[in-house]
């Protein structure tokens, strides 16, 4: 029998869609929109904050990412790796959106893990 502490409520359909705009908030204002919904909404809901905490990350590490591309733009190598960087991040982004709509978490590959 599991104890009262081991039960975790299933997140509302509100707190799914919170989470979902963390993720495709993304792709309108990059890393602010995640950034605004966990300050406002971290201490509400441990399923929004993990999920903006989590797309904050993931947008920190992309602009990282994104300079290290724009560096090695001038031996051309850099170009290629910036439009992979940009498909790659558009596939988790809709990766993770799916799984905040479905009520799950998710853990984006490749990210600097800033905020903890």
């Amino acid at each position: 029998m599991e104890s009262l502490d081991q039960i975790v409520e299933p997140p509302s359909q509100d707190e799914k869609t919170v989470a979902l705009l963390a993720h495709i908030g993304t792709l309108l204002g990059t890393w602010i929109v995640p950034l605004v919904i966990w300050l406002v909404k971290k201490d509400e809901s441990d399923f929004i904050a993990r999920h903006a905490k989590e797309s904050l990350n993931f947008q920190i590490s992309m602009v990282i990412y994104s300079v290290v591309c724009f560096v090695l733009w001038f031996i051309f190598i850099g170009i290629l790796l910036w439009f992979a960087l940009i498909v790659v991040a558009l596939v988790f982004v809709i990766l993770a959106t799916v799984a905040a709509s479905n009520g799950k978490d998710y853990k984006y590959p490749l990210t600097i893990r800033f905020i903890s």
